[in-house]
C-alpha cells in the first residue's frame, strides 16, 4: 500500500542535537549567500516541503524511516565552514527580523562618548573574538559587529556595509567615536577590518588610540596611523546620526576629542568618567615621564593608571597629602599643560613645543629632544638611566611602541631594542645598522 503525505515542516530548536537536525545546519553553513547567487529559500527561517514516501508492506516494520535521517553524502563534519571573518549582515541574535529590514533600518542619534563608552564596555568584559557567535548584547563578536554595538545599530553589519551607515571624512577632520576601515579588495570576505578611534596618541599624528575587535579578546592599544598593516588603504567615517556635544553623565570635559589648555574641572576626572579631557590628560603626564604607568595609550575612559601617573607628577613637585591624591586640580593642570615643574623622573621638562614668534636665528637647534646623544653605553642589557625612558617615550611618539606591554620606563628592556629596530628598519637600514641599539644618528632622526 502507497500513501502521499504532505506535512509543515517546522525549523528545530537550534540546539537540537539529533543525527538529522546537525546534518541540516551543517548543510545551511555551505549554502551560498544571497547577495553571492544563492537563493533565499534555503536561507528561510521556516518552510513547507511536500514530502512523498512510500510505505511498502507495515510501515513501522521496515527501516526506510530511520535511513531517512542520515545525512546525506557531502555533509561530512570534516568539511569546515567556509571563512567567513565578516560573517553575514544579521540583526540582533535572537530577534529574528524579516528580510532585509536590517538594510533598512532607521539610525538612532549617539554621541561620540557613548560610542566610546559602549566600546570601552566590551574592552572591559574582554568579549573574546569570534566569526559566528554572539554578545550577551546580541551583536557578533568581529570587528564590524563591535562598530555595529558601538554605533547601537539594530544588527551586525560588515565592514562592506558600514560605510552606508556614515560620511567619508578626512584624517584632519578625526575624531573620537570615528572608524577606520579596510575592505580587502583581492578577498573582500577575507583580511577586511576596521577599528574605532579614540584620539590621537601624539601631537604628530602619527600614532592614535584604537579601540578594535580583534583576536583574542576586545582591546584598546595605541596603534600607528592608521594600522598596523594595509596602513594606507584604511578609510576614516563618521556615523551619520551622531549627536552634536551632549553628554553621558559619564564626566565633563570636551565631547570633540579636541585639545584645551583651560582646566575642565575637576569633576572631569576619577572613577567612572570618560571624556577627551582624560585623553589628553595621559598624553601630558606620558610627555612628562608617566608613560610607564599605561599598559595601552592614554584613553577617555579614567583608570588606576591616569591616577598614578597623576600622583606620580604631583609627588614630582613636592606636593604631599591632598596635594597629591591622583586627581588633577587646577594646578596639575596649569604644570601640564605649560611645561611647568618637574618631571616624574626628576628632570626639568622640555621647553613647551610653540610655534615660535620670530624667525629663529640660522643655525639655533631645535628646542625639543635632547642637545646631544648620551653614548651607546647607556643602551645596554641592565643599563637604567632617564636616557632609556626618554627614548621610549619618544618611539611611542613616533608611532613605534607596539612592542611595548606597559609603557616605556628606566631600564632598558628587549621591547626598547625591539621599537629601536622597527624604527630603523623604517628609515631602510639593514644589517648592523638596524640591530635596534641607538647610535649618534638613530637619536639624532628619533629626537631631530
Amino acid at each position: 500500500m502507497t500513501r502521499l503525505l504532505e506535512f509543515d515542516e517546522v525549523e528545530p530548536d537550534t540546539d537540537c542535537i539529533c543525527g538529522g537536525c546537525t546534518a541540516g545546519r551543517r548543510a545551511r553553513l555551505h549554502v551560498a549567500a544571497v547577495r553571492d547567487g544563492g537563493h533565499a529559500a534555503a536561507h528561510s527561517v521556516r518552510r513547507r516541503t511536500a514530502v512523498l514516501f512510500a510505505a511498502v508492506g507495515t510501515v513501522l516494520g521496515g527501516g526506510a524511516l530511520g535511513a531517512a535521517a542520515e545525512p546525506t553524502p557531502g555533509g561530512s563534519s570534516s568539511t569546515p565552514a567556509p571563512g567567513t571573518p565578516q560573517g553575514e549582515v544579521t540583526g540582533r541574535f535572537g530577534d529574528d527580523p524579516a528580510d532585509g529590514a536590517v538594510g533598512r533600518q532607521a539610525l538612532q542619534g549617539i554621541t561620540r562618548e557613548q560610542i566610546i563608552a559602549r566600546a570601552q564596555g566590551w574592552v572591559d568584559q574582554k568579549v573574546p573574538y569570534s566569526m559566528s557567535s554572539y554578545w550577551s548584547d546580541g551583536y557578533r563578536q568581529d570587528c564590524s559587529g563591535f562598530v555595529s554595538m558601538a554605533w547601537g545599530l539594530d544588527g551586525s553589519q560588515t565592514t562592506w556595509t558600514l560605510p552606508d551607515f556614515a560620511d567619508r571624512i578626512t584624517k584632519d577632520e578625526l575624531q573620537p567615536g570615528d572608524v577606520l576601515i579596510f575592505n580587502n579588495p583581492s578577498n573582500p570576505q577575507s583580511g577586511s577590518h576596521v577599528t574605532i578611534f579614540g584620539g590621537w596618541a601624539d601631537s604628530a599624528r602619527t600614532s592614535y588610540l584604537a579601540y578594535e575587535q580583534t583576536s583574542p579578546s576586545a582591546t584598546r592599544r595605541t596603534t600607528p596611523y592608521a594600522y598596523w598593516s594595509n596602513s594606507s588603504a584604511y578609510l576614516p567615517y563618521r556615523y551619520k546620526a551622531l549627536s552634536p556635544g551632549g553628554s553621558t553623565g559619564t564626566g565633563g570635559g570636551s565631547s570633540d576629542g579636541a585639545q584645551t589648555s583651560a582646566f575642565p574641572g575637576a569633576d572631569a576626572f576619577g572613577p567612572g568618567k570618560s571624556n577627551a579631557s582624560i585623553t589628553q590628560l595621559g598624553q601630558m603626564l606620558v610627555q612628562r615621564g608617566g608613560g610607564r604607568f599605561y599598559s595601552e595609550g592614554p584613553g577617555p575612559t579614567w583608570g588606576e593608571a591616569d591616577r598614578k601617573a597623576t600622583e606620580a607628577f604631583q609627588l614630582a613637585q613636592g606636593w604631599r597629602g591632598a596635594e597629591a591624591d591622583g586627581l588633577p586640580g587646577r594646578d596639575t593642570w596649569d604644570y601640564l599643560v605649560n611645561g611647568k615643574g618637574r618631571n616624574i623622573d626628576g628632570a626639568s621638562p622640555p621647553p613647551p613645543v610653540t610655534p615660535p614668534t620670530t624667525t629663529p636665528p640660522t643655525g639655533t637647534p631645535p628646542p625639543a629632544g635632547p642637545t646631544a646623544f648620551p653614548g651607546t653605553g647607556r643602551f645596554l642589557p641592565g643599563q637604567s638611566n632617564t636616557y632609556v625612558q626618554q627614548l621610549g617615550e619618544q618611539l611611542v611618539r613616533k608611532g613605534f611602541g607596539r612592542y611595548y606591554t606597559q609603557g616605556p620606563g628606566p631600564r632598558w628592556t628587549e621591547a626598547d631594542r625591539l621599537n629601536v629596530q622597527a624604527f630603523q628598519l623604517s628609515l631602510g637600514w639593514r644589517g648592523a645598522e638596524a640591530d635596534g641599539y641607538p647610535g649618534p644618528d638613530t637619536w639624532r632622526r628619533l629626537f631631530g
